[in-house]
């Protein structure tokens, strides 16, 4: 069966963005690009918000046409448009790009995705959908890349909750920019 893996980019104090939907604090390099490139290309999907989903299909549907683009952004643009994804959204009417509309979180629906026939995890992005998956048990594992910078306000990943999930650390990595991966399995697996 497949993972549902929660990947996701946070500050040093646990904001994903900080106010105005502001992630130019945000540190990739080429290297954390590339590792991003090479985690998410074994991915058998990606599952996301619909705010994530219209941040991501302003970019890189057509990144690689820049001429200014880098090697890694290039390869990532084509990585996300081939990648099957789903956005969960009860207001998006449709979405481009190999893109499934998806209106509730159901964990029942969502185990019958980790069944499919296919190879590579699912890719969870965005903190809402992410707290919805949380609350529901579905997250198999957490992969975050910890950004050195404290921005003091804005969306933090993970909101107050009455539920205590204990994890297990997997892997650290720290990468020349000074960003910290910390991988975690949801304690005891799913």
């Amino acid at each position: 069966m497949r993972k549902i893996v929660l990947m996701m980019g946070v500050s040093l104090d646990g904001y994903i963005e900080g106010p105005d939907r502001d992630i130019s604090w945000h540190v990739v390099d080429e290297e954390l690009h590339q590792y991003f490139n090479d985690t998410i290309s074994q991915m058998g999907a990606l599952l996301g918000g619909r705010v994530t989903h219209e941040l991501m299909a302003a970019y890189w549907p057509t990144a690689d046409a820049d001429p200014d683009a880098s090697p890694v952004e290039v390869e990532f643009a084509r990585i996300w448009r081939d990648m099957p994804k789903y956005v969960y959204s009860r207001t998006l009417k449709s979405a481009d790009w190999n893109t499934t509309v998806v209106r509730e979180v159901v964990p029942a629906e969502v185990e019958a995705l980790k069944n499919q026939p296919g190879t590579g995890d699912l890719c969870l992005g965005g903190a809402d959908l992410a707290a919805s998956f949380l609350a529901h048990g579905l997250v198999d594992e957490i992969h975050l890349s910890v950004h050195p910078v404290l921005i003091g306000q804005g969306k933090p990943l993970f909101p107050d909750t009455d539920t205590l999930t204990p994890l297990r650390l997997l892997e650290t990595r720290r990468f020349g920019n000074g960003v910290v991966l910390l991988r975690y399995e949801v304690h005891g697996g799913r």
